[in-house]
């Protein structure tokens, strides 16, 4: 039994990333569609920014009791987070915080 990255197959670790991809595609999908920012998602869950754009783009595992933080921020059963995502993401990042607030310069 593997315990460490550099241990695992080849096949392992590209079945990982996958998995990786699929629950971070998901939770961007879910961001998207709260209206949120990254930002909004990383302070209201208590993770970094930086974790949470790693989690969603499948460059970053999650300790899985952090699912359950970011599936009350994101209003949904954490269960939802491990189903497909119906749009891959898209490169332009999203740079506003929740939908209907309006921004004041």
């Amino acid at each position: 039994m593997p315990t460490r990255p550099y241990q695992s197959s080849e096949e392992q670790t590209l079945r990982w990333a996958e998995r990786r991809a699929v629950v971070g595609a998901r939770i961007r999908e879910l961001r998207l569609q709260e209206g949120l920012s990254q930002e909004s998602l990383a302070l209201e869950s208590g993770l970094s920014r930086n974790m949470i754009i790693g989690i969603e783009w499948g460059r970053k595992s999650v300790a899985y009791e952090r699912l359950w933080d970011i599936a009350a921020v994101l209003g949904c059963d954490v269960r939802d987070l491990f189903s497909p995502a119906d749009h891959r993401a898209r490169s332009a990042p999203y740079r506003g915080g929740r939908k209907g607030m309006q921004r004041t310069v």
